[in-house]
């Protein structure tokens, strides 16, 4: 596997200190807002629904199951996590993308000095929602059978650690995919090939996604990850993606 998980470090840093430049501060403040109100929206819904499940659980289960209720509670606590951050990405990326598409597009002229390819904002919001329904799409059709594993697998002993595991790294990959998708498509590069770039440097990519997924999950943190990470992602591409 090529890359490294420094590296991806580095650029999520690096992102962090780029979005705080006096340029890009406009460009961002959108998308804040929309990150905003899908964070309190996507928060109490999730909540609520770990709390009902919890309940329920505990109601179902006979007394000497009570002390299993418990056992089990990090680790749907931790499913839940998953989850909200994954949901929390799909929704404002849906939302936001043609900001971010822009800024990422600012972001890549300030490194390179050349901007992609212009293009008008009457052609760029449908063909960035076009985008962002592919990529949907591509998202729940494969992580609907990597759910179904894991629900096979969560019943097993041992074994629910593994599809946690596969969970876990379906949904890293879910989230490089998602943020290096911003510039590449600005570049109107191929779907299927941005994947294609981004698999050749496994480690990197794996680690650049599980970056954003912890940092997602954490809340008022994931209201300011999503922008950090279009601006780490578009140092990811200019640096090694757009050459591979």
């Amino acid at each position: 596997m090529q890359g490294s998980p420094g590296v991806a470090i580095d650029y999520f840093l690096a992102g962090a200190r780029l979005i705080v430049k006096p340029g890009f501060r406009r460009f961002i403040l959108i998308p804040l807002l929309i990150n905003l109100v899908i964070f309190v929206g996507v928060t109490i819904a999730l909540f609520h629904a770990f709390g009902d499940f919890f309940a329920q659980v505990l109601e179902w289960s006979p007394s000497w199951l009570d002390w299993f209720a418990w056992i089990l509670w990090p680790l749907v606590g931790f499913i839940f996590l998953v989850v909200y951050g994954y949901s929390f990405n799909i929704i404002t990326n849906f939302l936001a993308a043609p900001f971010f598409g822009l800024l990422a597009e600012k972001i890549e002229t300030h490194l390179t000095g050349i901007a992609p390819p212009d293009e008008p904002w009457g052609k760029l919001i449908p063909r960035t929602l076009q985008r962002e329904a592919v990529k949907l799409w591509y998202f729940v059709s494969r992580g609907s059978l990597v759910l179904i594993i894991f629900v096979v697998l969560f019943f097993i002993p041992v074994a629910n650690l593994l599809g946690l595991l596969i969970g876990a790294i379906w949904s890293c990959w879910c989230m490089a995919v998602q943020y290096a998708d911003y510039p590449a498509d600005n570049h109107q590069l191929s779907f299927r090939e941005l994947r294609r770039r981004l698999n050749k440097q496994q480690l990197t990519s794996y680690s650049y996604g599980g970056i954003i997924l912890l940092g997602s999950m954490v809340p008022v943190l994931n209201i300011f990850v999503t922008p950090i990470a279009v601006a780490g992602a578009t140092l990811y591409w200019v640096k090694e993606v757009k050459h591979l």
